[in-house]
This record gives structure tokens, sequence and C-alpha cells, in this order.
């Protein structure tokens, strides 16, 4: 049956914004009075509410009317986060807020590997529990799609773990979750032999079962000095490619040199790039590799925001994730951190909610959402508010109304 929803007071498709380069508010199209006609998981038709009401009293259509005034967007898209996990963090958070140092923290039983241990602790079903649990949060504050990474299992055993656990909590949210293999996170403590030989054991025995299994189509590595090198991940990635893998990468964290692999290995994303200097900006601004901003690390770091003005300026795209992890970024809020973003990069309100949607659907190699138009996904979000610009002016406060997803509301 069809559905009818209006009339709305602002209503944003983010149709007809191109998917690169810097970007102005008034690119902006904004139907006013608007309506949107959904036939079961599908936009059907998005204009005047009036108009599409004469049609609608001809046909059999269940007319949802609102009473006040509504700001529509897409649903947002978090493109980057690993809220399958177990345990927390909240003693790294204080130390490093006392001032001890990332060696400090690990020494004292902290940093991934504390993560790591309190993941392997878990069944498969209390995984999947707790990553619904943290999806349908995200879910009702209007992330409609979520990328979810494994890389607290670090073996081939814990790690299926991890992505059996995303593969049942998608099946249990009504968000949609975009499962990725971060087994490449770090090198585990328990394994006796070296990175590359870590690195050969995922490749050889984990991705194709990943492959057989239908658990993921996405790899994902951390290219630090406390992870792996440049040299060492390329084979890694290589046999990624042969496989078929779609690629993102953990880039330019902390130092420079991840986005030069990104863009070499033609990955979809290249995200964090706190550390990216011009050389970096310049490779991937004229790439077709995502820049994914991760504004919730840099809070929970106190560390430089990603310097995605430049990468906008010279011609780059941009997405923005939450990094929503019990580590670096345990708030998971993403509008809040893409608003505190926006503030200082000075991103105009065009460029953030891009990066939201079409923009962060491109990073996850989606076609089918992030735009209001027909034939894309019903995915969308209803704020009580008669001005677009409210939703970032308060910097996360603004939760949406109503979450649809698919076609139906949350």
């Amino acid at each position: 049956m069809q559905k009818l929803i209006g009339p709305i007071t602002q209503l944003l498709t983010l149709n007809h914004l191109p998917h690169k380069g810097a970007l102005k508010d008034e690119q902006l199209e904004i139907l006013e009075n608007a309506g949107i006609l959904i036939q079961d998981e599908k936009i059907l038709e998005v204009t005047s509410f009036t108009e599409l009401l004469k049609k609608a009293k001809s046909h059999d259509v269940e007319i949802i009317e609102l009473e006040g005034d509504f700001v529509v967007l897409p649903g947002w898209i978090d493109c980057h986060t690993h809220i399958c996990f177990g345990g927390t963090r909240a003693r790294d958070f204080a130390m490093r807020n006392a001032g001890k140092s990332y060696l400090e923290i690990a020494e004292a039983g902290g940093g991934i590997w504390d993560t790591v241990t309190q993941t392997r602790k878990l069944t498969q079903v209390e995984l999947a529990e707790k990553t619904v649990e943290n999806a349908n949060r995200h879910l009702s504050e209007g992330v409609t799609t979520i990328e979810v990474k494994s890389g607290y299992g670090l073996n081939v055993a814990e790690e299926l773990k991890m992505l059996l656990a995303i593969k049942d909590a998608n099946a249990q949210t009504k968000a949609d979750l975009i499962s990725t293999c971060l087994a490449a996170h770090m090198k585990p403590r328990d394994f006796a032999g070296t990175n590359a030989e870590y690195l050969e054991l995922i490749s050889q025995e984990l991705f194709p079962i990943l492959k057989s299994e239908n658990l993921t189509n996405r790899i994902d590595s951390f290219i630090e000095k406390s992870a792996f090198s440049l040299e060492e991940i390329e084979s890694y990635y290589q046999k990624a490619i042969d496989l078929g893998f779609d690629l993102t990468i953990h880039a330019d964290q902390f130092t420079s040199g991840g986005s030069e692999i990104a863009v070499k290995f033609n990955a979809k994303s290249a995200d964090h790039l706190e550390a990216s200097g011009e050389r970096e900006i310049g490779l991937l601004a004229n790439s077709e590799t995502i820049a994914v901003a991760l504004p919730g690390a840099s809070i929970g770091l106190g560390c430089a925001f990603s310097p995605v003005r430049k990468i906008l300026d010279q011609g780059g795209s941009l997405a923005i994730g939450s990094d929503w992890n019990p580590g670096s970024a345990p708030m998971g809020d993403l509008v809040t951190q893409a608003s505190i973003l926006a503030t200082f990069e000075k991103l105009s309100t065009a460029e953030v909610l891009s990066g939201l949607t079409f923009r962060a659907a491109a990073a996850l190699g989606l076609e089918d959402r992030g735009v209001l138009k027909t034939g894309l996904l019903a995915d969308f979000n209803l704020f009580s508010t008669d001005n677009f610009q409210e939703i970032l002016y308060q910097q996360g406060k603004l939760k949406p109304e109503q979450v649809w997803k698919r076609g139906e509301k949350t």
C-alpha cells in the first residue's frame, strides 16, 4: 500500500549535488509545503503535498497528515563505527585526560588490547545483543544505515564470531548494518609471528570464509606505527582486491602515509586523516577515494580535526562518521560531532548534510540511499522545526521526531 506523508514545511532532497568539491547552501534543493509518497521500501515521488494529495484521493493511499512544522532530510548514514565490542574503556579516558601517554595506558592494561580481551569473553549472542543496543540508539537519533567493523577479535575464530554477530544484529534491528572486516587492526599480542605472518594468516584463512559465507565485502586496516606499515599492508590489500573485496583504510591518524595507499589501491574511503599534510590532501582531492572525517576521535583524544576544508576546496569528497568505539570515540553522537567539526573547519550546512548522507553512502559503495528522490530507499527523518538550519545550530540536541526506515516508521 502507498503512503503519503505531509505537508512538510521544508524538504531537503539533497538531489542534484555533486559528489566532489565544496558546496554552498544556495545549492540545496528545498521544497516547501512538500509531500513524500512511498510504496513498500521505496520513494515513489517527492513534490508538492497539494498535488500528491489530489492524486492520493483517487487511489488507495494511506495519508499521514502532519500537524505543525517539520523539516525532512534523508536518513543519516554513519560510514565508520566500531559498535560491536565488549566492555568499557572509561579508565583509559580518565588516564588520558590526567596526562598519561598511550604507552603508559597500554602498560596499565588499557588500549585496544583491553577491548580485544573483553570482546573475546562474550559469546556471539551477547555480542549481537550489544550491537543491536548500540544500533538502535543510533537509529533513534536518525542514523538509518550504520557501518560496523570487526577488529576486536584478532584471530580467525574471533573475527568470524564478531562478523557473525554483526550479521545476527542486522536481522534484529531496523537499521541497515554494513559489515567491514578490520582483522588488521593490530597484531594480536598472543600471536608469536611477525606482522607480515599475521596478515598472511588472515588473508589465507579468513578472506575465503568471508566470501563463501557472505559476511562482508569490505576489508579495512590500521596503517600506523603502532599497527601495520605501508610495506606490510600492500600485499594484504592486493590479496583482498584479487578476491573482489572493496577497501577502506584507517589512514593518517597520527602519522601520514595511509592515504597514499588508499589512493594507490582505489579504496572506497580513507578515514581519520588528522595527520594529513598538503601532499596527502592533494592526493585525496584528485582521486575517487572519499575522505572520511571522524571528529569523535579528535574530541575523544584531544587532537586536531581532519583538514577537510582544504580537501573540499581542492575538489575532494567528504563524508563524516562517528568512529563510535569504546576507546577514542565513546560519544557516538554523529550530528553533535559533525556540528563541532563544522565550527572548527568552517563547513557549510550543505557540506555537512552531504557528508552525512549521499557522500557517506558513496563511501560504503551504496547507490540506493542518501537522497530523497524517486526509486531510492524511503529512509528519512522528520525534525520538529520550520528551519533546517536549526539541526546543526542545536549541535545534536534537536533529535528527529520521527525516523522512517525502508518505508516504515521506526
